[in-house]
């Protein structure tokens, strides 16, 4: 059965997770890191899509993009992908694949639904056990989107924009909602969407996106006959406290 094309829109912001072949590790040493944020910023450039927010686990890659056409994501990640293994076969003398497959995502609408998955990435370490706070984390974009620490390649958001009239007031408040934390229903919706590789948003939203796709992108409930309309299964609102 021939595979959807991912549900990527020009100019509206997508959630991307690659994972490691077997969630094996991608990132071994320090150098690793590195070399994967200058890829990603080198290629995001000139593929046109815009980055605001990362993070890098030992065995899987967060983003938060935006781009500017229908192909940009999938150029970057092709691109990223395939140079960063001849990177790590090369530096650790091995062959063959080492991602998963085929990249994850979801695009998500604007107002809190960007600003959670903001939250969501960057405080993947916290729910991993691997830090206490997001800030302690040297591998993700929160020190640069919390207190304006160097990655000035970075392209912030327009809602992350509209959280302050100036930096330090933007970085205040960002900071405030990353210790707001996640609940539990606003966890299951960002994953959900992403894995079913469909729209992080309201019903109008979902069934916008549909409409521009031509295809369905609600997901239909376990037990629940397949026809229905599109757009009217309403997902459980953004709401709730810390994570």
């Amino acid at each position: 059965m021939p595979r959807h094309a991912r549900a990527i829109l020009p100019e509206v912001a997508v959630h991307i997770i690659q994972r490691g072949n077997n969630r094996s590790a991608c990132f071994h040493r320090e150098a690793d890191y590195l070399v994967y944020i200058d890829y990603l910023r080198e290629l995001s450039r000139r593929h046109g899509c815009e980055i605001h927010a990362y993070c890098l686990m030992t065995n899987h890659v967060h983003l938060l993009a935006t781009p500017r056409t229908a192909n940009a994501c999938a150029l970057l990640m092709k691109n990223l992908g395939q140079r960063y293994v001849q990177y790590v076969n090369r530096s650790r003398e091995r062959t063959g694949t080492l991602w998963e497959g085929r990249f994850r995502s979801c695009i998500a609408q604007s107002e809190r639904y960007v600003m959670a998955c903001y939250r969501y990435i960057e405080l993947n370490p916290v729910r991993a056990g691997m830090v206490a706070h997001a800030g302690d984390y040297r591998w993700s974009s929160h020190r640069a989107n919390a207190a304006g620490a160097g990655e000035t390649w970075l392209v912030p958001h327009p809602e992350y924009l509209a959280l302050g009239i100036d930096d330090d007031a933007r970085r205040g408040a960002y900071r405030a909602l990353v210790d707001s934390g996640l609940g539990s229903a606003q966890l299951d919706q960002i994953r959900a969407a992403t894995h079913s590789g469909g729209a992080l948003g309201d019903a109008a939203f979902r069934s916008l996106a549909s409409r521009a796709l031509g295809r369905c992108l609600t997901p239909g409930r376990a037990g629940r006959p397949p026809k229905r309309k599109c757009g009217t299964d309403l997902d459980t609102p953004l709401a709730g406290s810390a994570h």
